[in-house]
């Protein structure tokens, strides 16, 4: 029987519960051991102080996160929001150690802002307005976040000195799949800000290395997907592109031909006999005793390889064709483990790099 995982708190609810008893502390009053906040769904939850300093012109406090079971770079981590007083009645934030500040277009925040999402900065302002209608300046402090973000999306995402305050409910979900696709939305939304009309799609590093070495990348043209095709291409079929490439290895790609959306192996079927199949129908036969896509194709020659690459890529570019019907073209490039091309659907010649998709 498996354990129940327990959940946790997000960066931006222990901002809020900070950023409260730091505001206590300014104006004079007692803060107790433990913050109580109402999250957005209305449920109250209690997060001890790990920290308190008061001064003259500013106060401290710090809130130590815990993600519960999930597996999140934060867990763990020291949340320090310093309030100060300013004039006027505006609540302004600022960017303290480890959290970083947003540098592209297409996110929540624009560029020059603290990389504080909008839920949390709704969270932080609740918190503090039950105390005060002051203006005030909020900084939000992780120490170790320079370091912990290099093991996050924000490099790609264009958030740089530190990791991003986060959270829409409160509540840290074990294994989000709502936060993964929020990560990949925010990396598409990043790349039509920038003015990419034509990106490309890849599940991740090993995708993205056959694409540098097979296309010719702008900055900002690439989206890794994971194993979100289905939601990415929901949000595409949307927006006024001029053309789309999908590029990967066919033990991933081959699953959307299926239909299979979620390329997830938890939540898919195997490409195996899918592309061991369409091997049959194109020669007769296929080769045995090949447990991965990968031995299979290796184990044809250099022409049937591509004969079924290709087949294969048609496949693919159907079946989105067929459930999404974009109004504009779809093109499908599968590569090897080494990003050797082994077959290609649709017009390439937007995408040519050094090496001839045609």
């Amino acid at each position: 029987m498996s354990k129940e995982l327990r959940g946790g708190y997000t960066t931006g609810c222990c901002a809020a519960a900070a950023a409260q008893a730091a505001t206590l502390a300014l104006y004079g009053q007692p803060v107790p051991p433990c913050i109580e906040l109402i999250l957005p769904d209305g449920s109250p939850v209690q997060l001890p102080v790990a920290g308190l300093s008061r001064g003259d012109e500013s106060c401290s406090a710090s809130i130590r996160k815990d993600a519960g079971d999930d597996p999140d770079v934060t867990h763990g981590s020291t949340v320090v929001v310093t309030v100060a007083r300013c004039p006027g009645s505006e609540i302004r934030f600022q960017a303290g150690e480890g959290v970083g500040t947003v540098t592209l277009p297409g996110l929540a925040i624009p560029p020059g802002e603290a990389a504080i999402n909008p839920a949390p900065r709704r969270m932080i302002e609740q918190a503090v307005r039950q105390i005060t209608r002051d203006g005030l300046v909020i900084t939000v402090a992780i120490p170790g976040g320079r370091e912990l973000a290099a093991r996050t999306f924000n490099p790609r995402l264009g958030i740089t000195g530190g990791l991003s305050v986060l959270g829409t409910t409160g509540r840290v979900r074990p294994f989000s799949h709502e936060a993964v696709q929020e990560t990949i939305r925010c990396s598409f939304a990043i790349t039509l800000a920038c003015g990419i009309n034509d990106p490309i799609l890849v599940p991740g590093h090993i995708g993205a290395r056959a694409a540098e070495r097979q296309c010719r990348i702008r900055e900002h043209q690439l989206v890794e997907v994971g194993n979100e095709w289905g939601y990415l291409l929901k949000l595409a079929v949307t927006e006024p592109l001029e053309r789309l490439l999908l590029l990967g290895h066919p033990g991933k790609l081959v699953k959307l031909a299926a239909g299979q959306w979620d390329t997830h192996s938890a939540r898919s079927d195997s490409a195996l006999p899918l592309v061991t199949g369409r091997c049959a129908e194109l020669f007769g036969t296929a080769p045995d005793g090949t447990p991965t896509v990968e031995g299979l194709f290796q184990a044809l020659t250099p022409t049937a390889r591509l004969i079924l690459g290709n087949s294969l890529a048609d496949a693919i570019v159907a079946s989105i064709i067929r459930t999404f019907a974009p109004a504009f073209p779809v093109a499908v490039v599968l590569t090897d483990n080494n990003g050797d091309r082994l077959g290609s659907s649709g017009d390439l010649t937007a995408w040519q790099g050094k090496e001839s998709l045609l």
